[in-house]
């Protein structure tokens, strides 16, 4: 398994309740991948430098876990159809 980070930015219309359900969706659907969740970072909501689909805003987190390299397909399909995700990236740290 290998280290991961994934960030995501939600749309900032989200009340922050829904949002952090949302979180914890993500987390349960990555585990159910057997991915291991060793830490949610929360950032809040911030401003863009650019607009993304006419918004400025939105909540950012990341995520960093351990995973096998066939589950971060899966994870980052179910990132591109989630409505309440506008953007998200999965890198490996430190990897050049």
């Amino acid at each position: 398994m290998r280290t991961y980070e994934l960030m995501t930015i939600h749309r900032p219309e989200l009340i922050e309740t829904d949002l952090r359900a949302h979180l914890a969706e993500v987390q349960r659907f990555m585990e159910g991948r057997g991915a291991t969740v060793s830490e949610t970072d929360f950032w809040g909501k911030r401003r863009f430098a650019y607009e993304i689909e006419h918004l400025n805003e939105g909540y950012y987190t990341v995520f960093t876990f351990q995973a096998d390299a066939n589950a971060i397909d899966d994870i980052d399909r179910m990132l591109a159809l989630s409505d309440p995700v506008l953007r998200h990236k999965i890198v490996r740290p430190g990897s050049d």
